[in-house]
C-alpha cells in the first residue's frame, strides 16, 4: 500500500516498545508516513529513538484538554497538518494500574478514571484534529476498540467492556458526521494480542483460538494500516474484527470429542 506515503500520522499509546501502537507507528513510518508518537511519560523519547531520528515524540496525558491541544499543535508545528490518527492509548496507564472488580465493587474514582484513559483520550483527540481534516477534505481515524465490550465480555470486566463498546457508538456517530469530508472513521476489535504485559492466562486463552495461539501487535498493526490508507477510502463506521477466530467459536472447551 502506497496510501499513507508521505502522510502525517500521530500514534498514541506508544510507551511499549512491544505494544499495538508501537507496532503500528512502526508500520506506518516503513509505508512512508511522517510519524508522530506520544504516551504519558518520557520514555516515548526511547521509542522514538529506536523508529528513527525523524520521528516525532511527545509526552502527554490524553485524558488533560489542554495538553491535547500542545500536543497536537506540537506535531503541527514539527510534522504539518496531522491526516492520520491511531488512537490507540489506553486500558492502563503507568502508575495507575487497578485490579478488576465486580460490579457492586467498583468504586466511583475507578470508574471515572477507567472512561477517562480507555473512552476521553479518544475523544480529545478525536475533537481536537477534525477541525483542520476538514478544512483540507481529508482525514483518516483509526480508533482501537476491542472485541470485548462490542461483541463479547469476561467478569470484572464492566468498565472495559463499557468504554470500548462506547468507543464503536463513537466511531460510527463520527463516520457519518464527516463521510462528506472525505474523512473516515473506523475501529479495530483486537482479541487475545501477546504483548510484554499479557498474563499466562490471556496467552493460554489466545491458545484456544481456532488459529490455535493469541495475535501479535504487527498483526493488529498491519489493519490500522490499510484503514489508515488512501486505499481505504470507501470504510467507514466499521469494526474490524482481528481476533483469529476466537468469537466465531460458540464452544470454547477442549477440542477433543467435538472438533
Amino acid at each position: 500500500m502506497t496510501g499513507v506515503s508521505d502522510r502525517v500520522a500521530l500514534v498514541t499509546g506508544c510507551g511499549s516498545a512491544g505494544g499495538i501502537g508501537f507496532a503500528c507507528a512502526r508500520l506506518l513510518r516503513a509505508g512512508g508516513a511522517k510519524v508522530a508518537i506520544t504516551s504519558t511519560t518520557d520514555r516515548i523519547h526511547e521509542r522514538a529513538g529506536e523508529l528513527g531520528a525523524d520521528v516525532f515524540a511527545h509526552p502527554c496525558d490524553l485524558t488533560d484538554v489542554a495538553q491535547v491541544d500542545g500536543l497536537v499543535s506540537a506535531v503541527e508545528q514539527a510534522l504539518g497538518a496531522i491526516d492520520i490518527v491511531v488512537n490507540n492509548a489506553g486500558m492502563v496507564q503507568i502508575g495507575h494500574d487497578e485490579p478488576s472488580r465486580l460490579i457492586q465493587d467498583i468504586p466511583d474514582e475507578q470508574w471515572r478514571r477507567g472512561m477517562d484513559i480507555n473512552l476521553t483520550t479518544v475523544f480529545n483527540v478525536t475533537r481536537r484534529v477534525v477541525p483542520s481534516m476538514i478544512e483540507r477534505r481529508y482525514g483518516r481515524i483509526v480508533n482501537m476498540s476491542s472485541v470485548t465490550g462490542p461483541l463479547v465480555s469476561n467478569p470484572k470486566g464492566t468498565i472495559y467492556s463499557a468504554a470500548k463498546a462506547a468507543i464503536m457508538g463513537m466511531t460510527r456517530a463520527q463516520a457519518i458526521e464527516l463521510a462528506e469530508y472525505n474523512i473516515t472513521v473506523n475501529g479495530i476489535g483486537p482479541g487475545w494480542i501477546e504483548t510484554p504485559s499479557s498474563s499466562p492466562e490471556e496467552v493460554f486463552a489466545g491458545e484456544q483460538a481456532p488459529v490455535g495461539r493469541p495475535g501479535t501487535p504487527e498483526e493488529i498493526g498491519h489493519v490500522a494500516m490499510f484503514l489508515a490508507s488512501e486505499e481505504a477510502s470507501f470504510v467507514t463506521g466499521q469494526l474490524i474484527v482481528a481476533d483469529g477466530g476466537n468469537t466465531l467459536m460458540e464452544y470454547k472447551g477442549p477440542a477433543e470429542g467435538y472438533y
